[in-house]
């Protein structure tokens, strides 16, 4: 994978998760700047999402842990130590983090 669509890839998958961010009835807000997207709890916990190009990763910073995905064309994002899926880690971060069940729905994985 070029630079170039990775970069297209972690842009995509960033905005459908603010698209789906939008879409919940929380009071969870959500900062994107320079690839970096940032969503605030409730409780003022905060998630942090950011491409990596050098490794070309997409990781996750949350209370629970750092995490790294790799991409492959027919899983999606998964993990690369527990091979959990990006939107499965990320639903699994919320609902941690906000004390409810939060489940995004988004087709880029």
């Amino acid at each position: 994978m070029t630079e170039s669509e990775f970069n297209q890839l972690i842009d995509d998958i960033l905005m459908q998760i603010e698209d789906a961010l939008d879409e919940l009835d929380n009071d969870i807000d959500y900062e994107s700047s320079a690839g970096i997207l940032t969503i605030t709890m409730e409780n003022n916990s905060q998630i942090i999402i950011n491409r990596q190009i050098s490794a070309m990763q997409l990781w996750l910073a949350a209370k629970s842990g750092g995490f790294h995905f790799n991409y492959d064309a027919l899983k999606g994002w998964y993990d690369d130590r527990s091979g959990e899926l990006f939107q499965t880690a990320l639903n699994r971060c919320l609902t941690e983090q906000s004390d409810e069940s939060i489940s995004l729905d988004f087709s880029l994985i």
